[in-house]
């Protein structure tokens, strides 16, 4: 069996440098510090984090584990992929067709002027949507020129500084306050809370969800079909977003090496999975919001097959179908990524 005490320790001995408790040191936790005033401040709930934990499974067992893997903390922006996972959901049950315009099936929620409703549900799923407006009081024009670990996309501009959008599907950008309107969209279109939805046709049927939460902002509430009802984030940029521990992690992560299947049932289409691990034209490092390693831009020393849930703050779960491999690792110093994913293919 592989000995992966060498990349545990390792990461370990390199924790992310923010706080543990947000409280104790604001300004040296988070990343909503970089946006222009007066965007740059918590507009939900933060928590006081664990340290470096992580779980590695290979062929679905799992062979490792460290720190508190069953503590359920903020994720940030592996949230991301759970929305896709979410609208493979609603693609099963006949709810969303990937190539449909989004506002012809969800009127009223911004998508109807000249430019957005030319949106498709597959722009908002690879980030190339160029949607323009607000969301629950957040500008997308925040988020332009965004840069982040793995774009290798040179910088076009100032973060925040306002910059031509481009048509739908024709532009890459990073951006959380689309994102938040493609969950907001989804909640729409499942017209019921995401969190229950993930629960009940995901994390649930895995064995998972202890301590799980998905949260929104303060004020991101909406009411549909007469209740009331939170719209979450796709991260945890401005508070909010997934908490969850590293065993579930892993457990959506192996859900995604086994085609979207789990215990003799199809949790996600099969065809939906592979379509999250496919190149996008515009960002060949980039598939459903999904990070990809093709050419090893990623980490060099991972296969070419892999790929990622990403968030800040050092999440990283790691998806290597050549090696039947799920690895989650928590709070790692994404400066010492390059090591771990080298000290674990070395035990491997």
């Amino acid at each position: 069996m592989p000995d992966f005490t060498e990349a545990i320790t390792f990461a370990q001995a390199h924790e992310v440098p923010w706080p543990r408790d947000p409280q104790a040191d604001p300004a040296r936790w988070g990343v909503h510090h970089e946006d222009p005033p007066p965007y740059n401040r918590l507009r939900g709930p933060v928590h006081v984090r664990g340290g470096v934990s992580g779980v590695i499974r290979r062929h679905g067992e799992e062979l490792a584990r460290w720190g508190e893997p069953d503590r359920a903390d903020q994720t940030f922006s592996v949230a991301k992929t759970y929305l896709a996972l979410l609208a493979g959901v609603a693609q099963a049950r006949g709810l969303l067709d990937a190539q449909q315009r989004v506002g012809e099936a969800l009127p009223g929620i911004g998508f109807d002027d000249a430019h957005n409703r030319e949106i498709r549900w597959a722009h908002l799923l690879e980030q190339t949507s160029e949607w323009q407006g607000s969301c629950f009081g957040m500008p997308d024009q925040v988020e332009h020129n965004r840069r982040v670990s793995h774009d290798p996309k040179p910088p076009q501009g100032r973060k925040g500084e306002a910059r031509k959008l481009q048509p739908p599907g024709t532009y890459w950008e990073y951006n959380d306050v689309r994102i938040n309107q493609f969950a907001l969209a989804l909640l729409h279109l499942f017209r019921r809370p995401l969190p229950e939805v993930f629960v009940q046709e995901i994390l649930g049927p895995l064995g998972g969800g202890e301590g799980f939460l998905w949260e929104g902002y303060d004020d991101a509430w909406v009411e549909i079909d007469g209740r009331r009802m939170q719209s979450v984030t796709g991260g945890t940029h401005w508070g909010g977003g997934v908490k969850i521990s590293a065993r579930d992690q892993a457990r959506i992560g192996q859900l995604m090496l086994d085609g979207g299947a789990h215990g003799g049932r199809q949790l996600v289409p099969a065809d939906w999975i592979a379509r999250m691990r496919r190149p996008s034209a515009v960002a060949p490092f980039y598939g459903w919001l999904t990070w990809l390693n093709r050419e090893g831009q990623m980490f060099a020393d991972a296969s070419r097959a892999s790929f990622f849930l990403v968030g800040a703050g050092g999440h990283y779960t790691w998806v290597d179908p050549e090696n039947a491999l799920v690895a989650v690792v928590r709070w790692l110093d994404p400066a010492h990524s390059p090591g771990f994913v080298s000290r674990v293919m070395k035990a491997l």
